[in-house]
Formats: structure tokens, C-alpha cells, sequence
């Protein structure tokens, strides 16, 4: 039977399924790992280490089965990157990540001022900000010059790994959209004046939609990864809009909330439209276009709270469900490292207001939720801001975060609206080999069908309600505090 390869390489594991042509998963495979942050404000992963080096067992784990051969490919991974390589592809330091590393806030400053706030929105679609990938080429031209001197090649991490397969030097148009202000995306083409002087001697790279095929599995992939020669290879993404794809969020004003390591939204517009606080970028489908938001930590909160007191996560949310809505009179701010959508600042620091000695771990807990839950709502309502109607119209919960169902019914709560859970929720993965068996004819009738529809608590909503107003407050409240113990990190 043929079969399809879906591997996704996140910010603290990579994820691989097995699919057959009708959605059913095969077999599935995960390994962890850890973000490096040599510095404050910093975070990176080793392409070769991490990213190829967890693809390749995966692929190996998974195809090596009974079950059937590997008819094609797909891939994503976290975006955007910065991974500069020499010429013959191969990486000069690790990759810088996406919007968590905000080591370029002088040079977002400067390219701004340079090429106009304005014009650099309509064309590029985004504002600069920490997720931008120019100011961090800016960044290495400035910091790294003996690194920068070597650089011919702009990699990110699924166009690295579509590299290492298949030996071409590609990148989806989704993930370039991202590349701010390197890319066009109203002509879907590489803006080559900016990137000239942004980042002289750079060849970019040629550009394909992601469910596109641009090349086959080369004999010297081949041995590593256990795959055939000769297997078709899809263009690959960035994780959130592979996820998007995976569940069907489509249509015009449907939005996707995916529960992970940082929470991120994806609506889909009916049209192209760019709003100063959001990322403006196109789709996975030619022709379609996206508004995008994320938070800079979500469950890495909730893993930093399970750390820190040694509980596991089942203990930890048992105890905050007891705490009830509001956490007896606690508020947190989620920014414990910057924040990005819609406030862009990553000085922005995590605060916990209301701290008394009567309470305990499952309410610090049960605050983390709720303020990413105020996040999402923050997001949310900039997304009806940027003026498509439908902002509320669907929302798809994905993501490990869905599991368990506190932290969903928290969401629903806080933004009085309902969310539908999908059958499958393994991840970007699944939505990889959706992408790769489209592509290749192989893709069977309805994938993800939904599962079930969390529905908000009136009497929960109107008790979160005061509380948001409160959490909307706290941040300008405390800015100049958070900036001036940032300044001292």
C-alpha cells in the first residue's frame, strides 16, 4: 500500500506520521529536544543536530515497517528562520529562531526608519518585529562578519531538510511571506533592491507553493533516512499553516488557535489585507492570503510552572480546575519572554498580580491558562480590528495543549466563543502528508473530520470578563518596570 511521510519539526520536538491515502495514521513517531539560548533574548536549534538528525530517525522509524512503502513526502517545521549556509548548502551557525529570539531589536529599528513603516507593510504585508527574518540577516552582517562573509544560501527549517532530500535550494512562497521585508507578497516574488542591500551576496532561493513537489529523495538521503530513491518531495512549510491545512481551516473568517510551546492564530482572509499589529502573509493555496498572530510563550509557561514545582502536568491541572475562574483574585501577564502579537515588545516581562499566602501552585497554574486565554482573546479582537467580519465566526483548536480540556474550556470562556476540536490533532505532521498526497493523487476523501465543539459558560464568560479588562490594564500599568528589569537581564 502506498503511504505518505509526514515529519514536523517543532520548537521542542519533531513529530512524524504515517498516513494511508483515507487520513488513517499508520504509525507515528516523536523525539524531544531542547531550544539553545547561549544569551538573554536569544534562542536557536543546530540544523544538523536537531533538525536533520530527528527527521532522518523518524523517517527511518516509520518507514522501515510492513505496512507499506513511502509514496511521497512532507514536511514543516518552525518559521521563520534565519540559517545561513555556504554555498554548497552547508550551515554556518546554528539557526536563529523565529519571533522568540529578539536579538535584532536595533536593527528592526533601522530598517524601518530606512524603508518606511508604511511602505514596508504594503509590500511586505508585516510590520518589522522579532519575527521578521531581515533584521536578523542584518543582525549577522553587523555581529558575524566572518559568518556573513560565507553566506550564500538562506535556509529555513523545512526548506533545509527539503535540501538535505533532495538536494535543491527552494522555499515555499508562505514561508518567504515571512521573510519581512525580503518578499512581495502581493506580486509573490522576492523584492531584489531590499534584499540586495539588506543582505548583499545572498542567492535566494527559488520559490514553490508548499503541497508543490520540487524534487525526489537522492541515494545520499537515502541511506540515513531509510526512504526509497526516486520519492517525491512536496516544497514544505512553516508548522502553523501545515497544521491550518491538517484541519481544515479554509474559509474566509475561519481561525485556527494551535495549543503549543507559544500559542498562534491563523485566519483566513478573503482577500489581502495588512494591519500594523499582525502578520500579513500568503497562504498555502495559490491565490489565498492570511492575517497570522502569536504569543511569545504559552505552554512554556506551563512546563516552566511544572518544573519549578516538580508536579505533573495531570496533578498541576487538577489543582487549578479546584481554583476556579479567576484563580481566587490572581492575574498574570504571560510575556516571560517579550511578547509579540499585537503588543510587539520584546521587553515585555511576566507579571503576577495579587500574590497572597493563601495561594498555591494550582493557582499559579490555573493563571498561566487564563492569561493565555486573555492573550488569544487580545488577538482575537485586533484580528476584528484588521476588519473581517468572520474573525468569530469558526474557531479550530489544535495542538498538544487541547488534551486534557481545561485549558480549551478556558479559552471558550474568556472569549465567549466556541471552539471545534478536530479528530485529529497530532499536529503539523498530519497536515505534511495531507499536503504530500495531494500532490501526488494519493489523498482519499475527508481527512479530519470534527470531533466535538467546546461550548462557552455564560455565568464563566461574565466572571472574566471584569477580569480581562483587568489584564488589559496591567500591562501598560507595569511597561516601564518590565523595561527597566529587561534592561538590567
Amino acid at each position: 500500500m502506498d503511504l505518505l511521510l509526514g515529519v514536523d519539526i517543532g520548537t521542542s520536538s519533531s513529530k512524524g506520521v504515517l498516513v494511508a491515502p483515507d487520513g488513517r495514521i499508520v504509525r507515528s513517531a516523536v523525539r524531544e529536544h531542547a531550544v539553545s539560548s547561549p544569551r538573554q533574548g536569544w534562542a536557536e536549534h543546530d540544523a544538523e543536530d536537531v533538525w536533520w538528525r530527528e527527521f532522518a530517525a523518524i523517517a527511518r522509524e516509520l518507514s522501515g515497517g510492513p505496512d507499506g512503502r513511502v509514496a511521497a513526502v512532507g514536511v514543516s517545521g518552525i518559521g521563520p528562520c534565519a540559517l545561513p549556509a555556504d554555498p554548497s548548502g552547508k550551515p554556518l551557525r546554528p539557526a536563529i529562531l523565529y519571533g522568540v529570539d529578539t536579538r535584532a531589536t536595533a536593527e528592526i529599528a533601522e530598517l524601518t526608519e530606512r524603508y518606511g513603516a508604511e511602505e514596508i507593510l504594503d509590500r511586505a504585508g508585516s510590520a518589522l518585529s522579532s519575527q521578521a527574518v531581515g533584521p536578523k540577516l542584518a543582525w549577522l552582517r553587523r555581529h558575524e562578519p566572518e559568518v556573513w562573509a560565507m553566506t550564500r544560501r538562506l535556509l529555513m527549517c523545512s526548506s533545509y531538510l527539503v535540501q538535505k532530500l533532495t538536494g535543491e535550494y527552494v522555499l515555499d512562497h508562505h514561508s518567504a511571506s515571512q521573510a519581512t521585508p525580503l518578499y512581495d507578497s502581493r506580486e509573490h516574488a522576492w523584492i531584489t533592491e531590499w534584499a540586495g542591500e539588506i543582505a548583499p551576496g545572498l542567492r535566494l532561493p527559488r520559490l514553490a507553493w508548499p503541497g508543490e513537489v520540487v524534487g525526489t529523495v537522492t541515494l545520499e538521503a537515502a541511506e540515513p533516512t531509510g526512504l526509497r530513491p526516486g520519492v517525491p518531495v512536496i516544497a514544505g512549510t512553516v508548522d502553523a499553516w501545515a497544521e491550518a491545512a491538517s484541519v481544515g481551516v479554509t474559509d474566509p473568517g475561519d481561525v485556527m488557535v494551535m495549543y503549543g510551546t507559544t500559542m498562534f492564530l491563523v485566519e483566513v482572509l478573503a482577500e489581502r489585507r495588512t494591519w500594523p499589529t499582525l502578520w500579513g502573509t500568503v497562504g498555502v493555496e495559490p491565490g489565498t492570503y492570511n492575517l497570522a498572530a502569536g504569543m511569545a510563550t504559552s505552554g512554556a509557561i506551563t512546563s516552566w510552572l511544572r518544573d519549578l514545582t516538580g508536579e505533573t502536568y495531570d496533578a498541576l491541572t487538577r489543582e487549578a480546575r479546584d481554583a476556579g475562574a479567576g484563580a481566587e483574585g490572581l492575574l498574570m501577564l504571560p510575556y516571560f519572554a517579550g511578547e509579540r502579537t499585537p503588543i510587539f515588545d520584546p521587553d515585555a516581562r511576566g507579571v503576577v498580580a495579587g500574590l497572597t499566602l493563601r495561594h498555591g501552585r494550582g493557582h499559579l497554574y490555573r493563571a498561566a491558562l487564563e492569561a493565555t486565554a486573555y492573550g488569544v482573546r487580545h488577538n482575537l479582537e485586533t484580528m476584528r480590528e484588521a476588519g473581517e467580519s468572520g474573525a468569530s465566526r469558526r474557531l479550530v483548536a489544535v495542538g498538544g495543549g487541547t488534551s486534557g480540556g481545561l485549558w480549551t474550556r478556558i479559552v471558550s470562556d474568556v472569549t465567549g466563543l466556541e471552539q471545534v476540536l478536530p479528530s485529529v490533532t497530532v499536529g503539523a505532521c498530519y497536515g505534511d502528508a495531507l499536503l504530500a498526497a495531494r500532490a501526488v493523487g494519493l489523498a482519499e476523501g475527508e481527512w479530519n473530520p470534527p470531533q466535538d465543539v467546546i461550548k462557552p459558560d455564560p455565568d464563566a464568560t461574565e466572571q472574566y470578563q471584569a477580569l480581562y479588562g483587568l489584564y488589559r490594564d496591567l500591562y501598560p500599568a507595569t511597561r516601564d518596570i518590565s523595561h527597566a528589569l529587561a534592561r538590567r537581564q
